[in-house]
Parts: C-alpha cells; sequence; structure tokens
C-alpha cells in the first residue's frame, strides 16, 4: 500500500518535474541560439579566432559551447516528452530509457559546465593580452571590406558590440590605435583624414552601412564624446559573464532535477514490475 502511494506520489513528481525540464531545455535552447545568432556572426569571429585560450581559438571554442547548450537544451526537450508519456502510462521500458538518457545528460552537462568555468578562468589570465596583439599586429584599416580579414572583423566588433579598442579610449593620445599599422604604416588613414586618432567604426549613432559617411568628425578626429567608451575586452567579457551565469544557473538547476527524476522513474518502475 505504501510502495503504490510512493509510486503514485513519484508518477506527480514525475510529470511536474518533467514539465520543468521541458522550460529549462527551452531555455538552454533559446539561449544557445541567442548566443550564436547575436554575439558569434561570421563577420566578428576572425578577430575572436586571433586569440588562442588554452591551445583553442576563443572564437571557435564559444562556438562550440554555444553548440553544445543548443544541442543539450534540445535533448532535454525530447527527454522531457518521454518522461511525461513514461511517467503518465507507467510504460516501464519509456521510463527506462528516460532514467538512462536523463543520466547521460548528467554527465554531459557537468562536463560542460567544467568547460565553460574553464574558458572563464583562461580568459581572465590570458585573452587581454592576445586581443591587445591582435589589434597591435593586424588592425590596418576602418573599412569592413579590406583584404584583411582581422582588421575587417574587428570594425564589426566595434559597431557590434558597442566598444573601441581592446582598453577604453581615454583621448587622442591615450588609446591602443597608436601602436598598429592603421597609424604607423603608410597608407594608413590614421593620418590621412585631418589627424584622425579613433577609427570612424568606433563612433556611436553609426551602423555598418553608414558609419564612413555619418561618423562625427569629433568623435574620431578629436577623441570628444560621441564614440564608445567601453573597451572590447570588457565588452567581450561582459558577453560571456552575462550568457555564462544564464547557462551554468540554468544547467545548475537542471542537474539537480534530473537526480530526482531518476529516483522517481526508478519507483515508478519497481511499481509497474510488481503489478
Amino acid at each position: 500500500m505504501a510502495q503504490g502511494g510512493c509510486s503514485k506520489l513519484g508518477k506527480v513528481f514525475l510529470v511536474i518535474i518533467n514539465l520543468v525540464f521541458l522550460v529549462l531545455g527551452l531555455g538552454l535552447l533559446i539561449a544557445g541560439v541567442l548566443v550564436k545568432i547575436n554575439a558569434l556572426s561570421s563577420d566578428v569571429t576572425p578577430a575572436l579566432n586571433s586569440v588562442e585560450v588554452a591551445g583553442y581559438k576563443l572564437g571557435d571554442l564559444a562556438n562550440n559551447l554555444s553548440i553544445v547548450f543548443i544541442v543539450i537544451g534540445a535533448f532535454i526537450v525530447l527527454v522531457s516528452g518521454l518522461g511525461l508519456i513514461g511517467g503518465c502510462c507507467e510504460v516501464r521500458w519509456m521510463l527506462v530509457v528516460y532514467a538512462i538518457l536523463v543520466l547521460i545528460l548528467l554527465i554531459m552537462k557537468i562536463a560542460a559546465v567544467a568547460l565553460w568555468f574553464k574558458m572563464r578562468t583562461d580568459f581572465e589570465e590570458t585573452v587581454k593580452e592576445e586581443l591587445f596583439k591582435s589589434l597591435n599586429d593586424e588592425y590596418e584599416n576602418d573599412f569592413l571590406n579590406s583584404t584583411n580579414p582581422i582588421s575587417n572583423a574587428w570594425n564589426y566588433a566595434f559597431l557590434t558590440f558597442d566598444c573601441c579598442g581592446v582598453n577604453p579610449v581615454m583621448n587622442k593620445t591615450d588609446n591602443d590605435f597608436t601602436a598598429t599599422p592603421w597609424c604607423t604604416k603608410d597608407p594608413g588613414t590614421c593620418h590621412q583624414m585631418g589627424g584622425t586618432m579613433i577609427p570612424r567604426s568606433c563612433c556611436t549613432g553609426v551602423d555598418q552601412s553608414n558609419y564612413i559617411a555619418n561618423a562625427n568628425p569629433e568623435c574620431y578626429r578629436d577623441v570628444k564624446g560621441k564614440y564608445n567608451e567601453m573597451g572590447c575586452y570588457d565588452a567581450v567579457k561582459d558577453l560571456i559573464s552575462t550568457y555564462g551565469n544564464v547557462f551554468i544557473a540554468i544547467s545548475i538547476v537542471v542537474m539537480v532535477v534530473e537526480v530526482f527524476a531518476v529516483l522517481f522513474a526508478i519507483i515508478i518502475c519497481r511499481q509497474a514490475g510488481s503489478d
């Protein structure tokens, strides 16, 4: 009698848990898609890939992590449907498959969370230096269609992330562009437009289609307001922290839920097998 009551209670909890699974799976799926679409465009990736973290290219690593969360999110949605049907109808084989898949999901998420923490740690230690080296060696002009894809990607990054340089731009002489090929090599446009000091792609109130013509000269010549004051290191760091915190929070909640889901599936399986 007590076992039957426990089974009924387990069924109720299993249904509730899988409804939560469904919502959390959709959350992971949507968050992964948002990172893939909004933060990792093919225009910005070459700049990120010029930086290596723990032997991996930063752009590829972030892209792969977003794909991992998309796959895990979709898998959770499918598994939650299996758990709902198996729990409601007490189909033993479905519950066994469900429990196995949930354990696999748990292992996958532990690995993904560990990888995410490793990337964040390495980001703090090495990425700022590598980003500065990339800008200092490769930034040649403020165009989006030059023959240097890394230089183009930096301009896309300035326009996409609303940032400028690696470190925040302070004034005409205190910025990250003075030692780049854009300013040190002919025919760098840094000195061709009346003493340009920061790229036009750093100016505010413009986009990819009009920044060349509409950037305010007070911005790029005089460096007086009207430009993106945040450095790209802080912009990328904030982006990774924001999405990372969402990923970690959702993943931890899902892992706790998965443990209970396996326990309840086992209880229902045992009851179904004894009937």
